[in-house]
């Protein structure tokens, strides 16, 4: 087993992991908790759900609402120290 696990193959490993665990989270939380999603009977009987409160519930998750009031900035001190005019 030495042989096919290279130190060399550790960072690349570790990105495929990361990127696969992302995509089973997503997929898992889509077939779960998505009110488009369609697992039992009971709801593929009707045409049209009426599940406005867990769609609601849906789209505005907690990270959405943690974010929601802050300003779409990644670094905003580094964004306000370019911005600021050097006319003083």
């Amino acid at each position: 087993m030495g042989v096919w696990l290279k130190p060399d193959v550790y960072p690349l490993l570790a990105a495929m992991t990361f990127a696969t665990s992302m995509c089973l989270f997503q997929l898992t939380r889509n077939a779960f908790l998505n009110p488009d999603v369609r697992i039992k009977k009971a709801h593929r009987t009707t045409a049209i759900l009426d599940n406005a409160d867990e769609a609601q519930r849906y789209s505005q998750h907690r990270l959405r609402k943690f974010l929601g009031h802050r300003p779409p900035e990644i670094m905003p001190s580094i964004n306000s120290f370019f911005s600021r005019s050097s006319d003083k």
